[in-house]
């Protein structure tokens, strides 16, 4: 860590420092969507435009002073890294795990990454991986900026009675800007979302691509939120089972592993 640390420094000589405070950097099993299981490094960053009754990570802009670096990939090690950090020092530890475990794809995650479409920019062509965005999909012009960075799109649907607004719109928008790259759509249901929603979305899907991979994820209880029960998810997938053409059903894996 100490030559990483070295080179960063020869990487900073002379230019001004990024403005970005990073959450954390760390290596783990994708527990979610379309490539759950494969070996991935995660960025995550502050801040969203959304306020979901689910969400479970503490992204406030401003309340991390430090980042959270894991030494090693799968050590759980960490260190403290004062923020800001600039996009050639988040390369120089996401490129240290490539080389030494081989890495599916750099995960942007958050928060919302497209908050911050300049880091990403200048971080690309630094880091040896592809990356995959994950994202609420409600930030079409922003994606519109990143896209040709961008390998693999990870795009929720959000319910409005799980985040209090409708967003449909901002969605339908999103999958067209979306669909050129390897899109799938999450689509996170609790106990309480109604089935009039849950096919909205569907269409919502259809209408863009049938061929847009849906994945069903029953919410991780959290706050408010209630998981829902096996006939609401049967129910959901025989819905979406006509209209489109690969409809799964996942949970947060990494959750039943005691993983992040």
């Amino acid at each position: 860590m100490n030559m990483i640390n070295d080179r960063i420094n020869t990487l900073l000589n002379g230019q001004k420092l990024a403005t970005e405070s990073i959450i954390e950097i760390f290596s783990s099993i994708q527990g979610e969507g379309k490539y759950v299981g494969y070996r991935q490094a995660f960025l995550r960053f502050e801040g969203c435009n959304l306020s979901c009754d689910y969400c479970d990570t503490e992204h406030r802009v401003g309340s991390h002073r430090y980042c959270r670096v894991e030494l090693n990939p799968g050590s759980h090690r960490q260190l403290e890294i004062p923020n800001p950090l600039t996009p050639a020092a988040v390369a120089e530890y996401v490129n240290n795990f490539a080389d030494i475990t081989p890495h599916q794809a750099l995960s942007l995650t958050g928060g919302e990454p497209l908050l911050h479409t300049k880091f990403i920019t200048e971080l690309a062509p630094l880091v040896r991986l592809p990356l995959l965005l994950e994202t609420n999909g409600t930030l079409g012009p922003r994606l519109k900026k990143v896209l040709p960075l961008i390998s693999i799109i990870s795009m929720d649907i959000k319910l409005p009675s799980m985040v209090g607004q409708e967003l449909w719109g901002e969605h339908g928008v999103f999958m067209e800007i979306a669909r050129e790259k390897d899109l799938y759509v999450k689509l996170v249901i609790e106990r309480e979302s109604s089935t009039s929603e849950i096919s909205k979305a569907i269409s919502l899907i259809a209408s863009v691509d049938r061929s847009i991979p849906l994945i069903l994820q029953p919410v991780t209880p959290h706050g408010h939120c209630k998981a829902p029960s096996a006939d609401l998810m049967l129910k959901a997938q025989e819905m979406a089972l006509g209209p489109l053409r690969d409809v799964r059903v996942i949970p947060q894996t990494h959750v039943m592993m005691g993983q992040r």
